[in-house]
């Protein structure tokens, strides 16, 4: 006949360190529904197309032209690839059409009053 474990301290059944030798199920059943898939990576030049229009705005509109390009071969990639990042190159395209058109109108502006300083400098001054 088999004898229980030596129980020193006078624990009995409710020794907190007693080892439990009952066996652990083998499998455990999870039913909390199926896992969340993996997302789709980020599209790289969709990324690049934002940060180039975000830039556009302290480079004078040259990342902007960038940002457009970018962004138009991330669309294509996206809708190939089936890629994340669809926003990223809207928003990206969106800053860069927007940075560049104010560039333009801000330098056919400047360039325009200077014409006009120029012009009417000439204009006034004359010799008798």
């Amino acid at each position: 006949m088999a004898q229980p474990p030596y129980d020193p301290y006078g624990y009995g059944a409710q020794d907190p360190y007693a080892q439990s030798y009952s066996q652990q199920p083998a499998v455990q059943h999870h039913y909390y529904g199926a896992s969340v898939p993996a997302a789709a990576p980020t599209n790289g030049m969709a990324t690049a197309s934002l940060v180039c229009g975000l830039i556009g705005f302290f480079a004078c509109g040259l990342t902007s032209i960038l940002a457009v390009i970018f962004g138009h071969i991330s669309l294509n990639q996206i809708k190939r690839t089936r890629e994340g990042g669809h926003g990223m190159a809207v928003a990206g395209l969106i800053l860069g059409y927007i940075v560049s058109a104010g560039w333009v109108i801000f330098w056919i502006f400047y360039i325009g009053l200077w014409a006009m300083i120029v012009g009417s400098g000439a204009a006034t001054s004359s010799t008798y």
